[in-house]
């Protein structure tokens, strides 16, 4: 990393990876680390907490030529949700979930927040600088989700609703990027995982999106391609937390492909 060295947003639990080229590629829900101080005061388990991160997602952001990776649990601060909600304070919060035993008070809450004020910041020069340098930036937003919430030895929820990835696009300027949302869909849906083809679509889990590429959109729309990818846990047992290591391997390759062609595309 060079850019970024004289700036003050750096925080101990991101890895951040600079290197040449216009795709920037994030994990801000790859993480599992909460400060020592809140650790006694969740009442949500470590494993509970753990089955609603996206594990792996790491892995696949290390395919940009950029990368941000969050290794501070969504349970302590949220970046992909608005700043008065990025703390879950309630079980609306978090689907439901009862977080917290002794919740943070407001002074502590802000003491928090102050990583999302952060990330926020860097990213905004992050990103200037990008379209500085590039014109057009691809920004691949990357999380993974649930489908066997009935429990640990639960059938998968139905196919028709849980693809294998689902592309959210709502914040993209499809007049201007669609032919690289095209590219992205074809290119991870020609690998095969767990030896088999893959169901790619769009918008079927999050027609809405996040706060992050909402944000995104908001402020450089114009210039960045904004493609949220949602990976179903069919890659690990989302109860127990075990990987299968060679379907990660082989949803890293469809999207490094992608990012190949992506490349390709921009540089014409």
């Amino acid at each position: 990393m060079t850019y970024f060295n004289h700036l003050p947003f750096a925080r101990p639990g991101w890895e951040i990876a600079q290197g040449a080229g216009p795709v920037l590629a994030t994990a801000v829900h790859a993480g599992h680390l909460t400060d020592p101080d809140l650790e006694d005061r969740f009442q949500l388990s470590s494993e509970g907490r753990r089955r609603e991160e996206d594990p792996m997602t790491g892995i696949w952001a290390s395919v940009g030529d950029h990368s941000f990776r969050c290794f501070v649990s969504r349970f302590q601060v949220d970046l992909n949700r608005a700043r008065e909600k990025a703390v879950y304070m309630t079980p609306d919060d978090a689907w439901g979930l009862d977080v917290w035993a002794d919740p943070p008070d407001e002074r502590r809450k802000e003491a928090i927040l102050k990583e999302w004020d952060a990330y926020y910041a860097l990213m905004a020069k992050w990103i200037e600088h990008l379209i500085a340098q590039h014109g057009t930036v691809v920004l691949l937003d990357i999380h993974s989700y649930n489908h066997r919430r009935d429990g640990a030895f639960s059938a998968p929820g139905p196919q028709e609703d849980n693809p294998d990835i689902d592309l959210g696009v709502t914040t993209t300027d499809h007049a201007r990027f669609g032919r690289l949302v095209d590219i992205i869909e074809e290119e991870v849906g020609r690998e095969e995982a767990a030896g088999r083809k893959l169901d790619v679509r769009r918008n079927v889990r999050y027609p809405d999106g996040g706060h992050w590429p909402e944000w995104v959109y908001a402020n450089y729309g114009e210039n960045v391609a904004t493609v949220t990818l949602e990976y179903k846990k069919f890659y690990m047992d989302e109860w127990t937390g075990a990987a299968f290591l060679p379907v990660v391997e082989d949803l890293r390759q469809g999207l490094t492909r992608a990012v190949t062609s992506l490349k390709r595309e921009l540089s014409r």
